[in-house]
């Protein structure tokens, strides 16, 4: 008899509420909640997840305790944007025997930008038998799209790709990592000049470097900031961002493989003004040329999505920190989780 996959949902604000509906409604049972956030802490699960009814598992901000209390065979971790503000919470899954899944941007691909905690991690999980690994929007918009797109192309000299998505949507984490509020010259001190700051296409360019086997010759970024000619008001940042301010910014990265096909991606992230919206563009170019172009994608719900279906491919991967391009592409899930999973 098949058995529910036990999950523990690790931040439960704006991502966190689709993560616990979307977990409940393909039949994982939600053993543990975690927030920091006192507005949350101690309410219903069922409640924060807009169920319409109580499940009776609490919020709580005792990370230690709820893994201790509970028998969870996975955790879906919505914090942070960086591998070390995540590193505890995967390190504390890890310790428990627990496979963990994160919406850390930096984590679908970090063994360049963050080796030493990812080899650290990726040894705490092997020892305790589990999995860690990142996934979201990127896994399928800025990964396995671009690799199936490539399986029709005969030579590939260049892959572009553009990205644009509103921080609002996302929370206070990601919103300060894209320098949103910052006056220009903050900006440029915090984040422009900041060689150790991984822009998230970074991670996608070296994740589809590994799924196409190329190895990499050199990866540059440039950090650009966003403006608006007039003030916006931000609800996550809780403050209003004066004109000519960043709103945000946009990262261009370019990666150079030894094999000949440079990658040029950019992902802007930003404040949104009136009438802006999310795109996604990305051209092949080579023989023939390929353009697709995704208008007004949901990115947050394709993220919380995207996350959940891994699920049961990340309980059968091997243990250690495992990364996405390893795994068949995240697949739609028709029944519950469960029935996914081979136990």
């Amino acid at each position: 008899m098949r058995e529910k996959i036990r999950v523990i949902q690790y931040g439960c604000g704006k991502m966190g509420r689709y993560f616990l509906r979307y977990l409940y409604e393909k039949g994982a049972e939600i053993v543990g909640a975690i927030d920091l956030n006192p507005a949350l802490i101690g309410k219903d699960v069922g409640e924060v997840a807009g169920l319409g009814f109580k499940i009776n598992v609490p919020i709580r901000s005792d990370a230690e305790q709820v893994f201790s209390e509970c028998d969870a065979d996975a955790c879906v971790i919505a914090t942070r944007s960086l591998m070390p503000d995540v590193y505890d919470a995967f390190a504390l899954a890890a310790k428990h025997g627990v496979n963990a899944i994160s919406t850390c941007e930096e984590a679908f691909y970090p063994w360049n930008t963050s080796p030493a905690l990812t080899n650290r991690l990726d040894r705490l999980a092997k020892d305790n038998n589990c999995t860690l690994a990142g996934s979201g929007y990127q896994d399928v918009f800025w990964g396995n799209l671009i690799t199936t797109l490539a399986g029709s192309s005969h030579t590939i000299e260049r892959i572009e790709g553009v990205s644009s998505y509103n921080v609002e949507d996302y929370g206070i984490a990601l919103a300060e990592v894209h320098g949103a509020g910052l006056s220009l010259e903050e900006f440029e001190k915090q984040i422009a000049q900041s060689d150790s700051l991984p822009s998230f296409m970074w991670n996608s360019n070296e994740w589809l470097c590994s799924q196409f086997g190329w190895s990499i010759k050199s990866t540059g970024q440039k950090l650009v900031p966003t403006t608006h000619d007039k003030d916006i008001k931000s609800e996550t940042l809780g403050k209003v961002i004066p004109a000519g301010h960043a709103t945000g910014m946009s990262a261009i990265v370019t990666t150079v493989t030894n094999q000949g096909p440079v990658i040029v991606s950019e992902c802007i992230g930003k404040v949104y003004a009136e009438g802006e919206f999310d795109r996604n563009d990305w051209s092949i170019i080579g023989e023939p040329n390929t353009l697709v172009k995704i208008a007004r994608p949901a990115t947050v719900e394709l993220t919380c999505a995207t996350v959940v279906n891994r699920i049961p491919q990340l309980l059968q991967a091997p243990a250690g920190f495992y990364t996405t391009e390893k795994m068949p592409p995240a697949e739609y899930r028709t029944y519950p989780l469960h029935f996914y999973v081979e136990w």
